[in-house]
């Protein structure tokens, strides 16, 4: 992206299980608190893992009305509130709606109708499926219920790299508006898959952790101790425009959009590549992108999702990266849990929102750094750095691999 083009986030919205506003969103983060509990919205009777981190609070925004939010899945809900939510943060933009762009990112959407039906089909045949299932399990329905309330009429998109995609989400509104195709985008991840048969694949794939008895502890990236990750839900949404079109409407800007690189591992379904080859190539190349180079890099929100593969393999990409000199390191999923399509922007959100405050957040429930690991993990407490440059990674089943790089 790097270009004469300023590029700027003017506007940011969450529904996280660490909070449904900015405000308390940070506070949570900032002290490395963490939001997983007991599930008890369904039965988990012979589930090895019956805990996750949920959203709550979310009615009290007053971005949704009961009525209509009956009518959506649990993921574009989320996604809209939080769409809505950042629109309202950047003054509530008003550009020549042809020339806008709302692009979101989704694993698999509306997985929780989805669940719903097929039970009530199983169980009671197929005049019991609500004939709205098609609509409301779209992926592209949280896109599309944005651009209805916006009433913008440009490129309404869906991007779908399972855990990247709220990042590749980003990148693409950006490159469309540093290019003049649009003058606005709203951008970001939505994802609800607490469902049953969602965390019993997980479960059933090792993939998550099975600390039952003491669940606030369970998601603890880069620890030797982990053992997996813990499921979370949510959605994180940016206002991206110009910055000088934004200077000339007074609008605040948090951060310049100033680099972004996708590749792809092409080596496993849900493994990395264990050297983090396609992890590494990723974030050289968004640092190359911004006009950078890894020492100006002040900060990392690393994907670090408390699998034992996938934090050896990033530890391992970011000492390809930045050699003895790696800056503090920090995984936001210690707290909200793995959001999947929305971890991405809303671990963007909070490297927006660190670089601000100059902190680094601590990752929670780190203890000890696996040997071998020549990471700087911040845990503890949170940790003062100089203003600068960040990087956010998101790596995704398939070998999608994701990285933004933002400035002040």
């Amino acid at each position: 992206m790097a270009s004469s083009t300023q590029v700027s986030v003017t506007g940011m919205g969450v529904v996280t299980p660490a909070g449904c506003d900015l405000d308390r969103f940070w506070s949570t983060v900032l002290a490395g608190r963490s939001t997983a509990k007991p599930l008890d919205h369904f039965d988990l009777s012979g589930h090895g893992t019956r805990f996750g981190c949920r959203v709550d609070g979310l009615d009290e925004t007053g971005l949704l009305n009961r009525k209509e939010a009956r009518r959506m899945d649990p993921f574009a809900r989320f996604g809209l509130a939080a769409a809505l939510a950042a629109h309202q943060h950047a003054g509530t933009p008003a550009p020549d709606p042809a020339r806008t762009a709302i692009v979101v990112g989704t694993a698999v959407g509306g997985r929780w109708t989805s669940d719903e039906e097929s039970r009530n089909y199983f169980l009671g045949g197929p005049r019991q499926v609500n004939p709205l299932m098609p609509l409301v399990t779209m992926p592209n329905s949280a896109a599309a219920l944005i651009a209805m309330r916006l009433g913008w009429l440009g490129p309404s998109l869906t991007v779908s790299t399972t855990c990247a995609s709220g990042v590749d989400a980003v990148g693409l509104a950006a490159a469309m508006v540093r290019s003049g195709q649009v003058d606005v985008a709203i951008a970001g991840g939505c994802e609800s898959t607490l469902t049953p048969v969602s965390l019993a694949g997980f479960a059933n794939l090792n993939a998550m952790s099975t600390r039952n008895d003491d669940p606030g502890r369970a998601c603890r990236p880069f620890d030797v101790d982990r053992d997996g990750f813990v499921m979370g839900e949510g959605a994180g949404f940016v206002v991206i425009e110009r910055r000088a079109d934004a200077d000339a409407r007074g609008a605040r800007t948090y951060a310049d959009l100033a680099g972004y690189a996708a590749t792809s591992d092409a080596h496993h379904l849900a493994m990395p590549l264990p050297d983090g080859a396609g992890a590494s190539a990723a974030m050289s190349a968004a640092i190359a992108d911004a006009g950078l180079t890894p020492a100006d890099i002040v900060h990392v929100n690393a994907h670090g999702t408390s699998t034992p593969h996938n934090d050896r393999a990033e530890a391992n990409a970011l000492a390809k990266v930045f050699g003895s000199r790696v800056p503090p390191v920090t995984a936001t999923k210690g707290v909200t849990g793995h959001l999947i399509g929305a971890a991405g922007t809303v671990e963007l959100i909070a490297t927006i929102l660190a670089m601000a405050a100059r902190t680094v957040p601590p990752t929670a429930n780190h203890e000890r750094i696996e040997p071998g690991m020549d990471i700087d993990l911040v845990h503890g407490k949170p940790r003062a750095v100089a203003s600068g440059p960040a990087l956010s990674n998101s790596f995704g089943f398939g070998g999608h691999n994701a990285c933004l790089v933002v400035t002040p």
